[in-house]
């Protein structure tokens, strides 16, 4: 049987995936993109049910295609944000196979290129992009043995409140998953417990305007203008509830039991971390230095925006915040499950390239250029700046990538004359 030929195959049908395919089609490559699934299949079955994308529409989508159904100021449900990137990859008229799970990638000896095998058989291609996105393994601490009797689950498996057994739910993690899963789960009528750590809290809105377009304007997208401290810790801001800024005190004092960072379990009882008020102080600094520079732009600059005199007010300490509880006995407390909102953590198995990766695992490259010819890496975070592993930027990083490709065939075909 002859085996398949292409230019350059993409592992990966979501965003990044199809980013890369518009711009490759633009650019004259012959690409095949290969999903093991459905199209953006993580938006449909890896997440819970009230999600929302985390920008507007107006903002969180690809410059060819606006939401025709969706106000430009909403939030889109998580199936209408797959069926903008089924929409999408329609109107571009990408070459994608779903159903087609990508086993191994190795080099070709002898002759450049590598050999993939998938599920559905070979194909040799020039070049692999691997587009499959940050979220790819479930990460969480194994502190809580299963003799536990806790049901444990992570954030992605999460769906709904009914989901989890009666009883106290201990949610570990402060990011936008955790928060929001938590004040879910609070408004259902469950006692909640939520674990925060280190977290980066900027307003969800200020003087009319969205955090996403406050990012772009005082540079924070591209790093021009970002505290080195704020980039590797949870990013705690939803578009849940219509989009609102997270504020751990008003949780705290909307009945969720506000707890530090998860440490240790034993015999039943779960430790905390003491660091939960200089978490909390570091949170609040971040969030009003956001506005300040926000001010100060409006003021530089002329514009004219409403001032917003009580996005400044700081809520009064819920007890839990003012006096930080250091352990808890979790049968005493009726908590009968744990979610774990404690991110991901990268899976390239089927990527069996030498020098592709760091000694540490992680993907080796320059702006998504890997270390070793022909591989290429999108959708990762900080992958170019800020954006990368947001909606927005992987389509102009996977622009940048194109580029190269097109760079890199050129070089191949010239011929000395």
């Amino acid at each position: 049987m002859a085996i398949e030929q292409t230019d350059t195959l993409i592992v990966g049908g979501g965003q990044s995936g199809i980013a890369m395919s518009e711009h490759l089609t633009a650019a004259g490559v012959d690409h095949i993109v290969v999903e093991r699934s459905r199209i953006a299949e993580r938006w449909r079955s890896e997440r819970w049910d009230s999600l929302v994308a985390n920008g507007p529409a107006w903002h969180d989508r690809f410059p060819g295609l606006k939401f025709e159904d969706v106000s430009p100021e909403t939030f889109p449900p998580k199936e209408r944000m797959a069926r903008y990137f089924e929409d999408y990859a329609r109107m571009i008229k990408a070459p994608i196979r779903c159903g087609v799970e990508v086993k191994s990638v190795r080099r070709l000896e002898g002759r450049p290129g590598f050999r993939v095998e998938t599920s559905e058989g070979v194909i040799e291609a020039q070049r692999v992009v691997a587009a499959t996105g940050p979220f790819q393994k479930p990460s969480f601490p194994a502190i809580v043995p299963e003799e536990a009797g806790i049901t444990q689950i992570h954030s992605s498996t999460y769906r709904n409140p009914d989901q989890l057994p009666e009883g106290a739910v201990l949610v570990v993690g402060g990011g936008a998953s955790g928060s929001q899963i938590a004040e879910e789960l609070n408004r259902a009528g469950r006692k909640v417990f939520l674990c925060v750590g280190e977290h980066y809290r900027p307003p969800r809105s200020y003087r009319d305007r969205d955090y996403v377009w406050w990012l772009g304007v005082l540079g924070k997208w591209d790093e021009i203008k970002i505290d080195s401290r704020k980039k590797h810790v949870a990013f705690a801001v939803s578009g849940y509830d219509g989009g609102k800024t997270i504020d751990f005190r008003r949780l705290g004092n909307a009945g969720v039991t506000i707890l530090g960072k998860a440490e240790r379990y034993t015999d039943g009882v779960m430790t905390f971390s003491d660091d939960l008020a200089a978490n909390i102080a570091e949170g609040d600094r971040a969030y009003l230095e956001v506005l300040q520079e926000a001010d100060d732009y409006v003021a530089a600059n002329g514009i004219d925006l409403p001032e917003e005199p009580e996005a400044w007010k700081i809520e009064q300490d819920p007890e839990c915040i003012a006096k930080p509880i250091e352990s808890l006995d979790l049968a005493r407390e009726g908590i009968t499950s744990i979610v774990w909102a404690t991110g991901f953590r990268f899976d390239f198995s089927w990527l069996q390239v030498p020098g592709a990766f760091t000694p540490e695992g992680m993907p080796f490259h320059k702006r998504g250029i890997s270390a070793q010819p022909g591989i290429y890496f999108l959708g990762l975070p900080e992958l170019t700046n800020r954006a990368s592993s947001f909606i927005y930027g992987c389509w102009y990083d996977a622009k940048y990538l194109a580029t190269h490709i097109g760079v890199q065939q050129a070089y191949v075909a010239y011929e000395k004359a």
